[in-house]
């Protein structure tokens, strides 16, 4: 009983170390993200809502929001956009989400202004400045593994 007892000790004791144990530490791979010391980086936070333009035709609207998805695809490519994606109906009409790669908010503005759905006014902007892992970058290439079709 005691060896049982002891071995069990030790596991417990091995396995709490290696759950302690730092991860190993890639310089060049923090460098290329842009991390800091906390492996986290500066991005911005575009919440899109529902736009003022209420007056496109639905086929004016289809359009715009084709250019808006191929403008999600295009920024994607260029690593500025890290995350995308819709959000279910809401009471704040909030539509969906984007992460840009930059630091500024001016620069999110005009990178914004690449996108047909916002120029147009379907859908309008808050933006925020957001600090998150500098890795988020790196499911990027995975996405085109695990997708079946494209809007």
């Amino acid at each position: 009983m005691k060896k049982i007892l002891l071995s069990i000790i030790l596991l417990l004791t091995v396995g709490f170390t290696k759950a302690q144990e730092k991860p190993k530490y890639d310089e060049a791979l923090a460098k290329k993200l842009g991390a800091d010391d906390y492996g986290m980086k500066m991005y911005v936070l575009v919440m899109l809502k529902t736009g003022t333009n209420t007056s496109a035709s639905k086929a004016e609207t289809d359009s715009l929001f084709k250019g808006h998805m191929t403008n999600i695809e295009r920024l994607a490519k260029e690593n500025k956009l890290i995350v995308a994606g819709p959000l279910a109906k809401n009471d704040h009409q909030y539509r969906g989400i984007f992460i840009l790669n930059t630091k500024s908010i001016d620069e999110a503005k005009a990178l914004l202004q690449t996108d047909p759905a916002v120029k147009a006014k379907l859908l309008d902007a808050e933006i925020f400045n957001w600090y998150g892992s500098a890795a988020l970058s790196e499911y990027l290439p995975y996405h085109n593994k695990i997708q079946k079709s494209s809007f």
